[in-house]
């Protein structure tokens, strides 16, 4: 998809952190699919009209659009043999920068990213939230504010998750300054020791990706106190993204609009047949997440259908969240709309 926030990292370097984020597996390069995988396994660039395209997977269902518009033949229909491939951050950041990845997924902790310097822009988006923040069953703690002096587990210090509960926390009168927090943050790369951190009480709560608060709460060992999709403070907003290598988008723009056409029928697949999709993704492995039914279940609730005037309501996230960054620190800029309009790039599908 570490040092301690708030209280205990005092001048962390997070802006290392966040320029490293063009990952979700830490793995080296792999070919593992391609679009010939339905049809002819010695199609070459002559049959298809933009040729090879890498795009890097992950094992979260965040991407699965890619993986349906591989399996269901819209990349195909488009003209791209698609082939998926592992990559390690800095591998993604360079893919990126390169054009060698013209796509990826990816949330609002890219930002950063972008503001510092990454060539790539937000050219589409996927779905609502993903993430939740989850304390012991039964817990005294029912609101933001309860976690005033509390410590709260993250999957790293500056990723999603710590984001989210930054501004969720910001929005209720806390302080997210990094020298003078009104929480602890205690990162935990294995979200299952950091569930068992909760359940020992080494933590409050924990913020964090689904699968897991959602499997955890069907269980009964936790109760939810913060979903991200369904938040009033953020439950119209898109929280995933696609970005768009600036080079491919300069160069290639028909290219970049093939890829878009084809993730947005995946997309739009995967809202009207959620039960189908998450057979596909279970099957062929493309998720961690084996279990279809509670795949069906995220599916229906991240909301993957493309929109009306879609194109709007990206430009208003980005908007959103740019200058929610900027407000709990994670920005730079004095101008968050320049800078929004910056990382935001329409394309004529």
């Amino acid at each position: 998809m570490l040092n301690i926030h708030g209280r205990v990292v005092k001048g962390a370097a997070i802006l290392c952190t966040l320029i490293a984020v063009f990952a979700f597996d830490a793995c080296s390069v792999k070919t593992s699919g391609s679009s010939s995988a339905s049809g002819s396994a010695k199609a070459t660039s002559t049959t298809y009209k933009y040729g090879t395209i890498e795009f890097p997977k992950s094992s979260s269902l965040c991407s699965s659009p890619i993986a349906i518009a591989l399996e269901l033949g819209y990349f195909k229909a488009e003209g791209i043999n698609a082939k998926l491939v592992t990559a390690d951050a800095e591998t993604r950041k360079v893919g990126l920068d390169s054009g060698r990845f013209p796509v990826t997924n990816g949330d609002f902790q890219f930002f950063p990213s972008i503001e510092e310097g990454v060539s790539a822009s937000v050219v589409g988006a996927l779905h609502k939230g993903c993430i939740k923040i989850a304390v012991k069953k039964g817990s005294s703690i029912k609101t933001a504010k309860d976690l005033k002096g509390k410590k709260i587990g993250v999957d790293e210090i500056g990723g999603t998750p710590y984001m989210a509960a930054n501004m969720w926390l910001g929005q209720a009168g806390l302080s997210v300054d990094q020298n003078n927090s009104d929480v602890t943050y205690l990162p935990y790369d294995d979200s299952s020791l950091e569930f068992q951190a909760l359940q020992n009480g080494d933590i409050d709560a924990a913020a964090l990706w689904d699968p897991l608060p959602t499997v955890e709460e069907q269980k009964g060992t936790v109760d939810i106190i913060f979903d991200l999709g369904s938040d009033p403070t953020f439950a119209k907003h898109f929280c995933c993204f696609l970005y768009g290598s600036n080079k491919i988008i300069k160069e290639k723009p028909e290219e970049m609009a093939a890829i878009l056409r084809a993730l947005n029928k995946a997309r739009n697949y995967i809202a009207a047949h959620p039960q189908q999709a998450a057979k596909i993704i279970a099957e062929k492995k493309y998720s961690s997440i084996t279990d279809v039914t509670l795949a069906t279940k995220l599916f229906k609730d991240y909301d993957y259908k493309v929109e009306d005037n879609e194109d709007a309501a990206i430009k208003s996230d980005v908007q959103y969240f740019t200058e929610q960054l900027k407000t709990i620190g994670f920005l730079k800029t004095n101008d968050t709309t320049k800078l929004a309009n910056t990382i935001y790039q329409k394309i004529d599908l």
